[in-house]
């Protein structure tokens, strides 16, 4: 299958970004942790007491902090650990998951916050996202508190809950939702088959239950899946279509047996659709009006579904004989989904060890089976399904290319300046140790040239911020063309810019620099079909050993400089020289 082959190459893509950070620091899980039930009483500066509570004897060790023994109604816990000690480039907290709402705090700080609290310690439900709590560069030997809410079934972290790299956390994500998004795009697009049949065919109950399903797993798929929280982060919202997926999947199924099945079988399925759909329209109706919370609607949705999927199958199973070959293969992997569901629901309410259940897999046989099922019933019209199949493969190559193209946005989001393609500041700290370390160790030089857009907020101010982004994305494209391949330009914010220039001696950084202020002069400038005023810059140079015999003291010589040609009247190149380390007036920026 090609979009298949597709998701293997974007895997070995991100595999081979994750051996070029091979200098971080592996995932560590969080252990040794420790828990009491309650709610921490207040001192008199209103902090917890009870982050100040290390010889207490009310903390008990568990493996894993959720759902302790002996909860007996609780609504309030407290968990603590110590955060590991690792080398890690930018390291966060990873959490699968928190029932329902957390603060935490690291060494007595508030560090994050998930939900709002009120006086009384309780708070509304937020949604079920994955979390993602960015550390301090000291963390590693500090007490991690974590105190909870919640009025649901369970109680706790979820899941997982580990410290990572960033990008490592990322490329995880994407990593385990891939093959969830890319059965969510085929069932999508299964329902869009069907639901075409469906109106222009005869079989039109079956079509239809079949695109209800259909787009139901789908929905179902997408919102529970780790990557649609990096497409909209709104936790609520992806909780609420799951929702509507998840108990809209028994009235699509049931809606196509019924209509296989005959009799009493038959009568009794359609009284089971039916009460589902019941339940659809009340659950989701009561959560929009705030009568009820969406985690309150699932418990009373899976008690029920674990007794009528059983029935539905049992029904099915009382016909099987009667059925026609294609028939007993959706019963078949029918009967798959419905394992694979009951056991994550037993997974969700604690009575299985947490694992990632893989539901989706079962739909996709499921969905396979009613492609099968579909092409059988419309085998006579195998020219129309011809064409609507290119369709649908321009479509999933559509798709999968907009993934791929968004798993390389992620590989590089840390780095790039989004608005001018150029690195950003955060790459030019760490690229300027190397290459100061780099011409320390070799007594090579090194340039570094400031650049700054003169007058640029008269720009912002006249013709509007899009205008001022369109010049800012000319002057950056004009920079990547002006500088060497050896040479490195980042944006270090608003019109600022730097160059450096490994191996370039104070005359080649000079010369550089003078042309590209002729060069900028020169650029005719437009906005869309208005023509817009030519902008000056202004530079300023800095090289070692010439001018410092730190080389990591360039970038601010070099901004010395670069006031110095401000103050000498914009549009030109300074370089830094004892003259320019003397104090200039204000007027010298902009």
């Amino acid at each position: 299958m090609r979009p298949l082959i597709l998701a293997v190459s974007v895997l070995l893509s991100l595999l081979l970004s994750e051996a070029l950070l091979a200098a971080t620091a592996p995932p560590r899980d969080l252990t040794g942790w420790e828990w009491r039930w309650g709610d921490s009483p207040r001192d008199a500066s209103g902090t917890p007491a009870w982050l100040d509570d290390a010889g207490s004897g009310e903390w008990r060790a568990i493996d894993f902090p959720s759902n302790p023994p002996g909860r007996a109604g609780q609504e309030h816990l407290w968990l603590r650990t110590v955060l590991p000690e690792g080398e890690w480039r930018d390291p966060v907290i990873y959490i699968y998951s928190i029932d329902l709402i957390a603060q935490f705090f690291l060494d007595g700080e508030p560090l994050y916050q998930y939900g709002e609290f009120d006086d009384q310690g309780r708070g509304h439900f937020a949604g079920w996202p994955w979390h993602m709590i960015e550390l301090p560069e000291d963390f590693a030997g500090k007490t991690l508190h974590v105190r909870i809410f919640s009025d649901y079934t369970d109680i706790g972290l979820w899941g997982e809950a580990r410290v990572m790299d960033r990008l490592d956390v990322l490329t995880m994500i994407v990593h385990r939702a891939w093959d969830d998004v890319v059965i969510s795009a085929f069932s999508l697009l299964l329902a869009l088959l069907a639901g075409s049949f469906a109106l222009i065919g005869a079989q039109r109950q079956s079509l239809g239950a079949v695109a209800l399903f259909s787009l139901a797993a789908s929905t179902m798929i997408l919102a529970e899946t780790q990557f649609s929280q990096l497409l909209l982060d709104r936790p609520l919202l992806w909780d609420s279509l799951a929702a509507a997926g998840y108990f809209t999947l028994p009235v699509g199924m049931g809606l196509l047996l019924t209509h296989w099945l005959s009799g009493t079988p038959q009568r009794l399925m359609g009284i089971l659709w039916r009460l589902h759909l019941a339940y659809l329209g009340a659950a989701l109706g009561l959560s929009q009006l705030g009568l009820v919370t969406v985690a309150s609607t699932f418990p009373p949705f899976d008690l029920m579904l674990s007794i009528t999927l059983p029935l539905m199958l049992a029904l099915a199973a009382w016909h099987l004989r009667r059925l026609e070959t294609e028939q007993r293969w959706i019963i078949g992997s029918f009967a798959l989904m419905a394992g694979l569901l009951m056991a994550d629901m037993a997974v969700a309410h604690g009575l299985l060890d947490w694992r990632k259940v893989p539901v989706s897999l079962g739909l996709l046989a499921f969905s396979l089976a009613i492609v099968g099922v579909s092409l059988w019933h419309y085998r006579r019209t195998q020219r129309q399904l011809s064409r609507l199949n290119r369709h649908l493969e321009e479509q999933v190559r559509e798709r999968t290319a907009k993934l791929d193209c968004l798993v390389r946005k992620l590989e590089g989001f840390s780095y790039e300046d989004p608005l001018t393609g150029l690195k950003n500041r955060r790459y030019f700290d760490e690229l300027m140790q190397h290459e100061a370390s780099r011409a320390d160790r070799e007594g090579a030089p090194l340039s570094l040239i400031m650049i700054d857009l003169d007058h640029f907020k008269q720009i912002n101010d006249q013709y509007g911020h899009e205008a001022g982004d369109s010049v800012l994305m000319a002057v950056a494209k004009l920079l990547q063309d002006h500088f060497r391949d050896a040479d490195v330009v980042c944006r270090m914010g608003g019109e600022e810019f730097v160059a450096l220039l490994p191996g370039a001696t104070t005359e080649r950084a000079e010369a550089r620099a003078g042309e590209l202020v002729e060069r900028v002069r020169r650029l005719t400038l437009h906005h869309g079909d208005q023509a817009l005023p030519t902008v000056t810059l202004s530079c300023g140079v800095a090289t070692y050993p010439c001018h410092s015999r730190e080389p990591i003291a360039l970038l601010g010589l070099a901004d010395k400089a670069l006031y110095q040609a401000k103050y000498q009247g914009r549009n030109r190149s300074a370089t830094w020289s004892s003259l320019a380390a003397e104090p200039l007036p204000p007027a010298a920026a902009g």
